[in-house]
């Protein structure tokens, strides 16, 4: 990576008058913006449909993009909705938050009328999308058909027949629900035509995109439901262990993240194929990618399925380098940053090095007195070359929130080391 600045913003934090961020007028303003402003780059969240609690890092699907993402103008201007229903449609009336609960009984009936007047079945470029991206779409547009014809209860509560992938359950699914999978199917479609646009877009202005793929999946997905082979799974394909972080000095009893891990075992013997097509598939969207949890790759925290706190869990080892190698030997060398951040060793800081992937510093994290034996590695004179330096990332305030937040030995740090000591948040 050449030395320049960017901007994280996530897609859904886009001004919009339908409730949430897209790929809509907005966002090409965003970029102009960018550029005018001397920028590089656009880092972004994970593009996956979101699932339980809203969160794009507990998606439905790894290879699916977001259907919240679509902008309605578009097909309006196609011709496939009616500007006057869309008016009429309730967004959520909090201009400064998502109320995804409304968008959920909203933009998905405004999305099921556009395919229904779209013919999409005709269109030799939806054919041509369905069938270059078989090798997910199959899986995940009959999951999301199913989950919705069982009124969105997670796959592990679907009768057996079809929660185990019995062939006789799937085909009689296909047969019955043809139009709900075709939907789902057309919703991929737009996001992939629409994005695919904005990405030039931004690229023609010189704006690079980089994106985030999460270190796991999550349960309910359809990554889960059709290949269970690939994670730590009980017979019944329930959960062995599940994802977390130890007890720190933020959390006395850890984080729970719920996630399945990983059988790397299997994935070795495959030569880590489906990681290998993860990361491909994610450099088709973007020009450079974060991978989130870096240091699970080296050792991972494993909690037993069924606990309520992660204070019971404990370290098991990663794959490693093995995984980087499959995949530079398969894809070559792709612009990749490591997100490094969080408890780290010797072993996580060598697998950084041994990657050659750039690591992040947070600005934010060099003035707090919760953790001030680390906090010295984010002190921008102690920053090494190899670096990405962010002033907090989306799992912190922003710079204003920060300074209106931290507490007042904190501040002090903060100004002594910008030689400002009697200087205001303003001037700061």
């Amino acid at each position: 990576m050449r030395r320049a600045s960017g901007i994280l913003l996530p897609i859904f934090s886009l001004p919009s008058p339908h409730g949430i961020g897209c790929f809509s007028r907005e966002a090409y303003e965003f970029v102009d913006f960018l550029k005018r402003s001397g920028q590089t780059y656009w880092q972004i969240l994970p593009l996956g449909p979101t699932g339980y609690g809203d969160s794009p890092y507990q998606s439905f699907s790894t290879f699916a993009g977001n259907p919240y993402d679509i902008d309605l103008e578009d097909l309006i201007h196609r011709g496939w909705l009616r500007r006057e229903e869309v008016q009429m449609c309730e967004f959520g009336r909090d201009a400064q938050n998502v109320s995804y609960g409304t968008l959920y009984e909203t933009r998905f009936a405004l999305l099921r009328s556009a395919y229904v007047r779209s013919e999409i079945a005709k269109d030799p470029e939806f054919q041509k999308f369905v069938k270059e991206q078989s090798d997910w779409l199959c899986d995940y547009s009959l999951f999301m058909a199913v989950k919705d014809h069982l009124g969105g209860i997670g796959w592990i509560a679907w009768p057996r027949d079809i929660r185990c992938r019995e062939q006789n359950a799937i085909d009689f699914y296909r047969e019955t629900l043809h139009a709900d999978i075709e939907y789902h199917q057309f919703m991929q479609y737009l996001f992939y035509v629409q994005w695919g646009q904005l990405k030039a877009y931004s690229n023609e202005k010189g704006i690079r995109i980089i994106g985030d793929i999460p270190i796991y999946v999550a349960f309910d997905s359809a990554d889960v439901w059709a290949h269970p082979e690939l994670f730590q799974l009980t017979e019944e394909n329930e959960a062995q262990a599940v994802a977390g972080c130890p007890p720190d000095g933020f959390s006395a009893t850890g984080q729970l993240w719920g996630n399945p891990l990983y059988r790397w075992s299997y994935h070795q013997k495959t030569g880590y194929e489906w990681w290998i097509r993860r990361v491909e598939h994610c450099c088709q969207w973007v020009d450079l990618l974060r991978i989130d949890h870096f240091r699970g790759f080296d050792e991972y925290y494993s909690i037993p399925a069924g606990e309520d706190t992660a204070v019971n869990g404990h370290w098991e080892k990663g794959p490693g380098m093995e995984l980087f190698d499959a995949i530079r030997n398969r894809l070559g060398d792709k612009e990749i940053i490591a997100e490094d951040l969080g408890y780290l060793t010797d072993s996580v800081r060598r697998l950084v090095r041994d990657s050659g992937y750039p690591g992040m510093k947070v600005l934010e994290f060099a003035f707090d007195a919760r953790d001030s034996s680390s906090a010295v590695d984010y002190l921008p004179h102690n920053y090494t070359n190899n670096c990405v330096v962010y002033t907090g990332t989306h799992d912190n305030e922003t710079l204003a929130g920060w300074l209106d937040s931290i507490l007042p030995g904190e501040r002090k740090m903060v100004q002594s080391y910008l030689g400002r000591e009697n200087a205001s948040k303003e001037v700061l």
